[in-house]
């Protein structure tokens, strides 16, 4: 049985939680998050839960946790706090909770970045792993970026990913 077979396999609908991690956005001005929830709604999934959260660790580190052990979540993905300023830390606070990651997520993000928008796709650092079963993915909190990841790597994987993590 190879990948088609098993993408043939895969869920067509996935519980899904949505957070945002920003300084300076409000639920008013997330038009990151809120385009992926409509994608992800539009596209038959289920969107369970939505949080807009700080750059804080601890705080991140509470929603990803409560997420992972909520049986009907099997997909978490983060918005924003990716980048490469000292408050971003996204990245790192998510990398150390990870049981897997999945390092062609965010490679394949890149060179489609680096097709969209040449050189500054160096800068970007999204992340894909799995948590306790679940996939999480960490996207850039620009709207382009999200549009990117989400249309050409997420929605058309996203049953497919969930049901292997879940394997």
């Amino acid at each position: 049985m190879g990948h088609i077979d098993h993408k043939a396999e895969a869920p067509k609908s996935v519980g899904c939680a949505v957070i945002t991690i920003s300084d300076s956005r409000t639920e008013d001005t997330d038009e990151s998050g809120r385009y992926l929830t409509a994608a992800l709604k539009e596209n038959g999934h289920a969107v369970l839960a939505y949080r807009l959260l700080k750059n804080d660790a601890p705080a991140i580190n509470k929603a990803i946790a409560g997420f992972a052990g909520d049986v009907s979540v099997k997909v978490i993905i983060t918005t924003g706090g990716t980048g490469l300023s000292h408050r971003d830390i996204t990245v790192e606070t998510v990398s150390g909770l990870l049981d897997k990651e999945i390092p062609g997520f965010g490679e394949l993000f890149r060179l489609l970045t680096w097709e969209s928008i040449g050189t500054p796709a160096i800068m970007s650092r999204a992340l894909g792993g799995v948590i306790s079963g679940k996939i999480i993915l960490c996207l850039p909190g620009s709207i382009n970026a999200v549009k990117l990841a989400a249309e050409k790597i997420i929605l058309p994987e996203l049953g497919h990913l969930a049901r292997e993590a879940g394997r």
